[in-house]
């Protein structure tokens, strides 16, 4: 049965005494005796000194730090300071989501699959990845406008592509139409016309099908539909001088 967890820091901020770098208490590890102050058979090398005072204070270092590592001291802060996620699943769930949004926001099913692929019991991620929605740390509506806004600016992208790369990422249907719906016809005919127009002089010396072929292609690379594709292309080749009156579709 999963232990409840405290949520508070992730709508104010903040993290309480000991909390480690993904505002989580640091749990106790086990330390090995071995990794902590000399052993007992290497101070008595070297003239003996294992039983002055040199080997009482390594006796006692030794004892304080395994005492430490009992306690959850020392050691677990050690951990948490490396940003090793604690041992329990619901906090270690709560530590590999954190770490995965900072910087870039993520949508719930990449983030539950990050989990599976470390071997977090369902029940833990589950509560993890609810909880996350709740206080809205994951957001796949927020997640897919902001795609389709910066992914159709950035690199072109049609309605048709947008879909496809949300599908991959876990985004529900109803999300996405939401999503792509933001850009209408008018608005994808122009980008095309923007993006033929940055890469029509690099074809110019190819003959004129070859011409239809490439910029047509790379429309459709993007997700345009060959109709408007066709149609933004000629009409750019007809402004540089090509005749298309004869140039049927098949040249596509």
């Amino acid at each position: 049965m999963t232990r409840r967890t405290d949520w508070a820091e992730y709508t104010s901020g903040s993290a309480g005494p000991g909390d480690d770098a993904y505002g989580a208490a640091a749990a106790p590890y086990e330390t090995d005796p071995s990794a902590v102050g000399p052993r007992e058979d290497g101070a008595r090398q070297g003239g003996g000194r294992g039983r002055g005072a040199g080997g009482g204070r390594g006796r006692r270092r030794r004892e304080r730090a395994e005492s430490s590592a009992e306690d959850g001291g020392a050691t677990s802060s050690s951990r948490a300071e490396k940003g090793e996620p604690p041992r329990d699943p619901v906090e270690q769930a709560r530590a590999i989501c954190l770490r995965l949004l900072t910087g870039t926001p993520r949508t719930r099913r990449q983030l539950a699959d990050a989990l599976r692929k470390r071997e977090i019991p369902d029940e833990a991620a589950e509560e993890v990845l609810s909880r996350f929605e709740e206080v809205g740390l994951i957001n796949d509506g927020a997640f897919a406008d902001a795609w389709v806004e910066s992914r159709h600016h950035g690199r072109g992208l049609a309605r048709r592509a947008l879909a496809r790369e949300l599908r991959t990422k876990g985004v529900d249907a109803t999300l996405i139409d939401a999503a792509v719906s933001q850009l209408d016809t008018e608005q994808e005919e122009e980008t095309a016309r923007d993006l033929v127009a940055r890469k029509l002089r690099a074809t110019r010396g190819l003959d004129r099908d070859k011409r239809l072929r490439r910029l047509a292609g790379m429309l459709a690379r993007k997700g345009y539909p060959e109709g408007m594709s066709l149609r933004v292309v000629r009409q750019a080749l007809e402004e540089e001088g090509e005749d298309t009156e004869y140039l049927g579709d098949e040249a596509f």
